[in-house]
């Protein structure tokens, strides 16, 4: 047997997020042409097309739990804020290059086990065109590249899938280049709106191959938070010491749930298709008591007993950027393999390579006008006539919470977050 002549190189996912504040909002849409093998829009394709999402969101929403509890277990002492999905897509792109026992490790965390490689690649673009730009207050951009290392020779078929379902822009690109690094981070920098400026600070010299998902929202809430009714109010760390913050206040009428333990806000966006939900434990609970219980089965419960109520809502204006290497993470989901020398994606290049690392980036900023975020299917049901009327609720985000923005129509949870201590 010959002798391994190429020592394995590193393949970099990042999955980048946005949220933001309001302001001017840019064209960031990546539009190509959707090839015809994949016209989810022909009528002979909507049934199976709508079957494939439930099924690619069920996982994603899976998939999402699983890591938002992973980060918290070394993290649950510091803001968070994750987007599943961007995680979703930039690992799904790379699915595309594996084999064997690789493929079903990827498979088995991202929770695509009974979908076909085709079926998650059709599910993925007719998500990703659904949820883009959903409504006229509302910008969602979703954009995929590639940035391959010349003279590496990459499979025709895995170039030609990222291009087709994830609509990826793909570049070969000198990587001994000086400009090399800046030439990514200025194509993500211009993907996430100026919010996320960069995503790696040089290029490895075992680098081959870049695979970055960036996602940018920017939503306007239906109802204003009024300006002049920010206060500076005290915000209960989870040390229980005390600082002064500003929380927005608004009195309407809202999606809203209560049980014993907790408090549950739906604020929405624009026509109401998206909204951010706000979960905050009762003052005799604690937030870790709350993400004891956070599994996707209990979220889908108690956003199905959401009910339109009358009552005030204050919640802290806030910023945050986020950062988080995902391989620790990743690993402990069962995706080990991947980072190996015996990793196989022989589907993507014929030169040993295994994921060198998985590196995440989100910004988010939520204030009186609405919410804007980078990385980032429950209607609502109003309360009729016949129930009986409820006391206005009072709900009032002065301690530590979970929040989450969420696409209602088809369920996808766009961005996780666990805020402890709101920054501005």
């Amino acid at each position: 047997m010959k002798k391994q002549l190429f020592k394995p190189r590193g393949i970099v996912l990042a999955a980048m997020i946005g949220l933001a504040a309001l302001g001017s909002i840019a064209g960031l849409s990546m539009t190509k042409q959707m090839p015809a093998s994949a016209d989810v829009t022909n009528t002979s394709s909507v049934k199976q097309a709508s079957t494939m999402n439930e099924k690619l969101v069920a996982a994603n929403t899976k998939f999402g739990f699983k890591l938002f509890s992973e980060i918290l277990k070394k993290e649950s002492s510091q803001n968070i804020f994750v987007s599943p999905t961007s995680v979703a897509i930039a690992l799904a792109m790379t699915y595309n290059g594996a084999n064997g026992s690789t493929q079903q490790a990827i498979a088995q965390t991202l929770e695509l086990q009974g979908m076909s490689l085709d079926e998650v690649n059709q599910a993925q673009l007719a998500l990703s065109q659904i949820l883009t730009n959903p409504d006229p207050k509302v910008q969602l951009n979703i954009a995929n590249s590639l940035w391959a290392r010349q003279g590496i020779n990459f499979k025709p078929d895995f170039l030609q899938r990222n291009k087709d379902f994830y609509q990826a822009q793909i570049t070969n690109l000198n990587f001994n280049s000086p400009n090399a690094t800046a030439t990514i981070n200025n194509w993500v920098n211009q993907n996430t709106n100026g919010k996320i400026p960069t995503i790696i600070d040089q290029v490895s010299p075992d680098a081959v191959l870049y695979l970055i998902n960036a996602i940018y929202f920017k939503g306007s809430w239906t109802d204003e938070f009024p300006k002049n009714a920010t206060r500076e109010r005290p915000f209960t760390l989870l040390n229980g010491t005390r600082k002064q913050h500003p929380l927005m206040s608004r009195f309407g009428r809202f999606r809203y749930y209560e049980n014993d333990s907790l408090q549950a806000i739906s604020l929405p966006y624009g026509s109401g298709r998206m909204s951010m939900y706000v979960f905050l434990p009762k003052p005799n609970a604690t937030l870790q008591s709350f993400y004891s219980t956070l599994t996707p089965e209990n979220s889908e419960q108690w956003i199905k007993q959401f009910r339109t109520r009358q009552g005030s809502i204050s919640l802290p204006r806030f910023k945050l950027e986020y950062d988080i290497t995902l391989n620790q993470t990743l690993q402990a989901l069962g995706m080990g393999i991947v980072f190996q020398d015996r990793a196989n994606f022989t589907g993507m290049t014929s030169t040993p390579v295994n994921i060198d690392e998985v590196k995440h980036k989100t910004f988010v900023e939520v204030n009186e006008e609405g919410t804007e975020a980078a990385a980032v299917t429950s209607v609502g049901i109003r309360a009729t006539s016949a129930r009986p009327v409820d006391e206005p609720f009072n709900m009032v985000v002065d301690r530590p919470f979970f929040v989450a923005i969420r696409d209602n129509q088809t369920g996808t949870l766009l961005f996780m977050g666990s805020i402890v201590e709101p920054k501005q």
